[in-house]
């Protein structure tokens, strides 16, 4: 297993947390359900830094070196800041009351009843 960690703090770009959400909603989390060999995809927001990011979790080193349906650094202007691979060493999951993990998040919550968790 391999994972990707990135990173852009957007101080630069003409995009914001809030229009990137609106990406994500559109367009970016429906094409990354498709992509062979991610077990999972989550993206990370802080605006007390004006930063975005994303943790990609794929099966094999050879599935996190295909092309990617990403327009994220076409938008943002420039590539992330933090941009990381490594090895995973093992997993877990704990125990939890969600069932799914998809659609879940702010981007989706906006789109529903404002609850963080998409509306479930």
């Amino acid at each position: 297993m391999r994972a990707d960690i990135v990173w852009w703090d957007l101080s630069a770009s003409g995009q914001t947390i809030a229009s990137l959400r609106e990406y994500l909603r559109a367009e970016s989390v429906a094409a990354f359900s498709e992509v062979p060999g991610l077990r999972f995809k989550m993206w990370l927001s802080d605006p007390g830094t004006n930063r975005w990011g994303a943790v990609l979790l794929w099966e094999s080193e050879e599935a996190s070196r295909q092309a990617l349906p990403s327009r994220a650094l076409e938008l943002i202007g420039y590539p992330p800041v933090v941009a990381h691979g490594f090895d995973v060493e093992a997993t877990t999951e704990g125990r939890y009351e969600t069932a799914g993990l998809a659609l879940l998040g702010l981007a989706f919550a906006e789109a529903t009843d404002g609850d963080a968790t998409g509306g479930r």
